[in-house]
């Protein structure tokens, strides 16, 4: 104890840093580190520095940034910056670590939401700066593209469609329903709500970067995960995607991102180089016949389907055991809406200890991993 009781205390010292001259306090004893000069950055400055800096039809930041309840602007940090920071602070953002990526239940070096956002963050990110487009903005979409999935990943969609006038769609729900409260700018919403091939453009040029990312990032990480799973094999891919793309992770996000930037040096558009994308697609394409539709998969979607609607109807018609739901009809349009909301936020797990807590789910029709049921 004697070791312990000497590491605590050398860690209680350190409670206010170490003080320097002028009342400065300094994180250790020996800290030097300085920016060089006096020179600070405010807001306007960098707002000055992107309109210089950026391409032209970046999203800049001056004269951007419109939200639904107006906000005074923040002196060092721009609008988009200040919608990435709320978005790594945000519940529904940290719940993406227990929320399927495409195996129930992932072991550790498996993606979740969450691991998936951060790769489509730094994918993204790349192209942008590369293209000389708003990278905060870019980070910013990525981050909260995935915020409105429920759990059991693309199942969750199919679960909540028939609760949802139109049909349940992670891409709006995230932008209108689960990260409304963040109050973000007009621009992270748009690129959050349409990052989905199906839905109708971005508005801005980072937001059709981080729909291009979105799917480099989940073809290839979705196909390692499957070889780490034992389900495919490298010597599977098509020819088209071996010599073009090569096998590994690290090679085939390179050659997709520098299909891009390709794109964008011979065209100025937003898009990939015709042999990236024709590898592009077949991966894709590849993808779904042996990871996302084999029959595990098919087996595990069904089992989420029946146990997010049956759980949805439960609290339907409970709405008195939604968190903070006050004056509720039972079966009520407002009631399924807070239903579906609180049901899509759930994580794999909470999904799954409600629906055996609350309606008594045989455990054996609980949606299962890899290997073996929750």
């Amino acid at each position: 104890m004697a070791g312990i009781d000497e590491r605590a205390d050398r860690w209680a010292s350190t409670m206010k840093g170490h003080e320097a001259v002028a009342g400065i306090h300094l994180a250790h004893t020996d800290s030097w580190a300085g920016s060089g000069s006096r020179l600070l950055l405010p807001r306007q400055a960098r707002e000055d520095a992107e309109r210089s800096g950026l391409a032209t039809l970046a999203t800049k930041a001056h004269g951007a940034g419109e939200r639904a309840e107006e906000e005074e602007a923040d002196p060092w940090r721009t609008c988009f910056e200040r919608d990435r920071d709320r978005i790594l602070h945000a519940s529904a953002f940290r719940r993406l670590a227990g929320k399927t990526q495409v195996f129930v239940f992932p072991d550790d070096h498996q993606r979740t939401r969450l691991t998936h956002a951060l790769e489509v963050a730094q994918v993204a990110a790349s192209v942008a700066r590369a293209l000389g487009l708003n990278v905060l903005l870019t980070e910013a979409i990525a981050l909260g593209h995935d915020c409105g999935h429920g759990p059991g990943g693309h199942a969750s969609e199919d679960a909540l469609s028939p609760f949802v006038p139109g049909g349940y769609d992670h891409a709006p729900w995230g932008a209108d329903v689960t990260l409304a409260s963040l109050n973000l700018c007009v621009e992270t919403l748009d690129g959050i709500r349409n990052h989905s091939w199906s839905r109708p453009a971005p508005m801005t040029p980072e937001g059709e970067v981080v729909s291009w990312a979105d799917r480099i990032a989940y073809v290839c990480h979705d196909f390692e995960d499957a070889v780490a799973a034992g389900v495919v094999t490298p010597h599977m891919l098509p020819a088209i995607v071996r010599s073009r793309c090569g096998e590994t992770r690290r090679e085939q996000l390179a050659a997709f991102i520098y299909g891009m930037i390709e794109a964008a040096r011979e065209a100025g558009r937003i898009g990939m180089a015709t042999d990236a994308a024709e590898a592009l697609a077949a991966f894709r394409s590849f993808n779904y016949e042996h990871i996302y539709l084999r029959p595990a998969s098919q087996a595990q979607g069904a089992a989420v389907v029946a146990m997010l609607r049956a759980l949805v109807e439960h609290y339907a018609d409970r709405p008195n055991l939604l968190p903070d739901a006050t004056d509720l009809t039972a079966g009520s349009a407002e009631a399924v809406h807070q239903a579906v909301a609180y049901v899509s936020g759930m994580t794999d797990r909470f999904a799954c200890r409600q629906a055996l807590s609350l309606l008594d789910w045989p455990r054996d029709q609980l949606p299962q991993g890899v290997d073996t049921p929750v």
